[in-house]
């Protein structure tokens, strides 16, 4: 299906933040629904939400607003998702299309697709986009532009629905890229689950170091841009990474591993002063990193 071709007549976005809000907006800018109606925990966010265009109207239980929904968007933290396709699955119309944002699939995609009634469609979908910061005052109509999206079908998906998410995305802007959920977490695990690891631990032990050795000195306001851009997704959201962390531990635990076993030799060949090893490994580095593709615009944080 092409996205010229794609309409629903009602859209529930549930969790309107930055991905769920600036989705909204893209949607609304190219009248590909009806009414789009969110749903979420906060009434203040819920009312930016509408004054920035992202949704036509806002409820505070999803029960009440899904029972009609042509699409809903799962946009909430990933450790919600058994709460809430268990307290409103059950209410939805035969042929209504379920899919979610959320950075881990695998057993997720497992889960929707056994806690839904038959008679809905789940297709989980990924976009690799996003900013440190939260919240539908954060987002933008543009924030997919350029972006990937992986959406992650199985032998249970419907092809028409996951051809209705595929055009969903590409209207956003992104280029979109089918993937088995398991892989993809492999994937994602490694360039952007541990990323957000290795910045989540060096913010905290630079805040150690300054609380054991140097609590007369304000250590990080010396920070130049080399920490600054190091750990800006360190400002990320806790809520969201511990979950995420949590649901894809085996990947993250074992690409851990792998991590300090490269910490450890760069340590190794620092003590042993072995400068021509030393500039091997950094000359490695340098020359992957090199490879790597220029960020697309709207895409600052891997998610």
């Amino acid at each position: 299906m092409t996205a010229s071709r794609l309409h629903f007549n009602r859209v529930v976005i549930i969790g309107v933040g930055l991905i769920g809000g600036s989705l909204g907006m893209v949607m609304k800018r190219h009248r590909l629904a009806d009414s789009i109606i969110g749903v979420g925990r906060r009434i203040e966010n819920l009312r930016t939400a509408v004054e920035l265009g992202a949704i036509d109207a806002y409820v505070g239980d999803a029960r009440d607003a899904v029972t009609d929904a042509d699409l809903i968007v799962l946009a909430t933290p990933v450790d919600t998702y058994e709460r809430h396709l268990k307290e409103w699955g059950p209410r939805l119309a035969s042929g209504a299309i379920v899919t979610d944002v959320g950075s881990v699939k695998g057993a997720l995609v497992e889960q929707a697709e056994q806690l839904l009634p038959a008679r809905v469609r789940f297709v989980g979908a990924h976009p690799i986009a996003g900013r440190e910061k939260t919240g539908v005052a954060a987002g933008s109509v543009d924030l997919f532009q350029g972006a990937r999206c992986i959406i992650t079908p199985t032998s249970r998906t419907d092809a028409n629905a996951a051809g209705k998410v595929r055009a969903l995305w590409e209207a956003a802007g992104s280029s979109v890229f089918s993937m088995d959920p398991y892989l993809h977490d492999r994937v994602l695990g490694a360039v952007s689950h541990l990323p957000h690891v290795a910045a989540f631990a060096l913010i905290n032990a630079l805040v150690d170091l300054r609380a054991s050795s140097l609590p007369e000195l304000d250590l990080l306001s010396y920070a130049g841009g080399g920490l600054r851009d190091t750990t800006r997704i360190a400002a990320s959201s806790p809520e969201m990474w511990r979950d995420i962390f949590l649901w894809n531990r085996d990947n993250v635990v074992t690409l851990i591993d792998l991590y300090q076993r490269h910490l450890d030799r760069l340590k190794h060949l620092i003590a042993e002063r072995n400068g021509d090893g030393l500039e091997h490994l950094l000359e490695q580095a340098r020359q992957a990193r090199e490879q790597l593709n220029p960020v697309p615009t709207g895409s600052s944080r891997p998610g």
